[in-house]
C-alpha cells in the first residue's frame, strides 16, 4: 500500500483543521505499520490532590487501590512539582511545555472577566498539535479551564474530540453549572448530562477508548483525561461517604467527605484502566497520573509532611503525587527522586510518540529516567509563580525560585522574601534570608530577571 505524502503544516493550519474536524484526512505523516508500533498515551490530571492523599502516598484513612496499582506497575516520582499552586496555570504549562506566564496564563481563568487572570496566547502550541502531526488521534475528556470561548476551546487548540467541562469549577457535581452557566460540551454541542461529574468523565473516557479500539486505521491515541475531583465542592455520592464512615468511625466528617470523593474518583480511574485491558490497549499505552497542585487544607486535604497547600508556593502547594506506567518499558515498582515539573510532560510525551517539538519550550524530557537511565538535573533554576486578585493579592504575584537545596519564595505580595534550605529544612520552618545574604541576593536577582521576562507577555484578552 502506498503511503500518503507527508504534509508540512504549520501550527495555525493544524489548529484550524482541528476546529473543522479534518484531522483524519490531513494528519497522517507515517505509515500504518509504524503508527501501530507507537504507544498510546493516557494522561490523567486530577484537581487539588494532596501529596499525602493516596494510600500509596501514606494515607492511612484512604483506599485507592487502582491508582496505587498503577503506581506499582511503573515509576513513582517523589520529587515532582506542579508549575503553579492553582489550576489554569498548571494546565497551560502542562499542555504547552512552557512556563505558564510565557503563554499568557499567570493565574486562574474565570467566568467573570473582572476576576480572570489569564488568556491563553494564540501562538502557544498545545500538546495535541505535534501529536496529531505525528499521526495520533487526539482527545480530551473532563475539565478544560483554559478558555470559555473560541479560539481557546479544546477543538480550536488541537483536540479532534472533546467531551467535558469548559469552566473553572463546578458549583455542583450533579448539575454541572458555574454561576448559572452550562459549560458542558461534546465538541461544539452544549449538552446537559445527568449524573455525578466524576462518573460522567470516567464513562466518557471508557467510551472513547472503546471507539479507539475499533478504529480501522490503527492510529494510536492521545487521551487527556482531566478530572474535576477532588476540587471543591467536596460532594461525593452519599454511599461513598457512608462507606468511609463505616470503615473509619473516628474520622472527621469533613475529612470523610474528601476521602470519599477521592475514593470515588479512584474507582472511576479503575474503570478506565480496566477498559484499556479489556480493549487490548494496556500493553501499548503509556499512562501518566499527576495533579495540578497540592491539596486544599480547608477542605480536609493531607499534604503529608509538607508546609501549607493549594494557593501557596510553599512545598504543600506545589509538590504533587505523580506516577508513570508503560508495560515492558518502565520497571514496575521503581521510584525516582528526579525533580521535574508539569511542563516536562510535554517533551516527554512527544519523545515517546516520535513527535517533533514545536519551537522554544522550557520543558525537558524525563524519558531517560523512565527507562531506568541516569539523567542529570533538568535545570539549574526552577521558577514558580501565580497571579491573583482580591484584597489578599490585589492583582499581584506570588513566586518562588529553587536552586539546588535553596528555595527563595514570596508567598504574599505584601510580605518579605523568605529563604529556606530544603535539604536541612524540608518543612520550611527556618527562614535563612538574613543569615545567607549572598545566596539571597543571587536568587533574588535570578527571580527578578524571570519576572521581567514574564512581564513582556500579555495575559489579558485582546480588546
Amino acid at each position: 500500500m502506498r503511503e500518503r505524502k507527508r504534509l508540512k503544516l504549520n501550527p495555525g493550519i493544524l489548529i484550524t483543521c482541528a476546529a473543522l474536524g479534518l484531522w483524519a484526512e490531513m494528519a497522517t505523516p507515517v505509515g500504518a505499520a509504524e503508527l501501530a508500533d507507537r504507544p498510546n498515551v493516557l494522561l490523567i490530571l486530577v484537581d487539588d490532590l494532596g501529596y499525602g492523599d493516596l494510600a500509596s502516598q501514606g494515607a492511612r484513612d484512604m483506599r485507592t487501590p487502582h491508582i496505587d496499582r498503577l503506581a506499582a506497575s511503573g515509576m513513582t516520582f517523589t520529587n515532582f512539582y506542579a508549575n503553579c499552586p492553582v489550576c489554569s496555570p498548571t494546565r497551560a504549562a502542562l499542555l504547552s511545555g512552557r512556563y505558564q506566564d510565557l503563554v499568557g496564563v499567570p493565574g486562574v481563568i474565570r467566568t467573570h472577566p473582572a476576576n480572570s487572570w489569564g488568556y491563553l496566547r494564540h501562538d502557544a502550541v498545545l500538546l495535541p498539535v505535534p501529536l496529531a502531526k505525528a499521526g495520533y488521534h487526539t482527545a480530551m475528556v473532563g475539565k478544560w479551564h483554559l478558555g470559555l470561548d473560541a479560539p481557546n476551546l479544546p477543538n480550536d487548540r488541537g483536540f479532534s474530540h472533546f467531551h467535558g467541562f469548559l469552566g473553572d469549577m463546578m458549583d455542583d457535581y450533579y448539575n454541572h453549572r458555574r454561576h448559572g452557566n452550562n459549560y458542558m460540551r461534546k465538541n461544539a454541542e452544549t449538552i446537559d448530562p445527568k449524573g455525578h461529574a466524576t462518573d460522567l468523565f470516567s464513562q466518557w473516557a471508557v467510551d472513547y477508548l472503546e471507539l479507539a479500539a475499533r478504529r480501522r486505521d490503527r492510529r494510536p491515541f492521545f487521551l487527556y483525561l482531566a478530572y474535576n475531583a477532588p476540587h471543591t465542592p467536596i460532594q461525593p455520592p452519599a454511599e461513598w461517604v457512608q462507606r468511609v464512615l463505616k470503615r473509619e468511625p473516628k474520622i472527621d466528617r469533613r475529612r470523610a467527605k474528601l476521602v470519599a470523593l477521592i475514593e470515588h474518583m479512584d474507582d472511576g480511574i479503575g474503570k478506565v484502566l480496566k477498559s484499556l485491558e479489556t480493549n487490548g490497549q494496556a500493553k501499548n499505552t503509556l499512562v501518566v497520573f499527576t495533579s495540578d497542585n497540592g491539596g486544599q487544607l480547608n477542605a480536609g486535604a493531607n499534604n503529608g509532611p509538607l508546609r501549607d497547600g493549594k494557593q501557596s508556593v510553599y512545598e504543600g502547594g506545589l509538590k504533587v503525587p505523580t506516577c508513570v506506567s508503560w508495560p515492558g518499558r518502565i520497571k514496575p515498582g521503581s521510584r525516582s527522586d528526579l525533580m521535574a515539573l508539569s511542563m516536562d510532560l510535554f517533551p516527554t510525551v512527544c519523545q515517546v510518540a516520535g513527535a517533533a517539538l514545536p519551537g522554544e519550550i522550557e520543558g525537558r524530557s524525563i524519558v531517560p529516567t523512565l527507562l531506568g537511565k541516569s539523567q542529570p538535573p533538568l535545570r539549574d533554576l526552577w521558577f514558580f509563580s501565580r497571579r491573583e486578585g482580591g484584597a489578599r493579592y490585589a492583582g499581584k504575584t506570588i513566586e518562588a525560585v529553587r536552586r539546588g537545596p535553596w528555595k527563595l519564595l514570596h508567598n504574599s505580595p505584601f510580605a518579605p522574601l523568605e529563604l529556606y534550605n530544603l535539604e536541612r529544612d524540608p518543612r520550611e520552618k527556618i527562614d535563612l534570608a538574613k543569615k545567607n545574604p549572598r545566596v539571597f541576593r543571587e536568587m533574588s536577582a535570578a527571580l527578578m530577571r524571570q519576572l521581567q521576562r514574564y512581564g513582556a507577555v500579555p495575559w489579558q484578552k485582546p480588546e
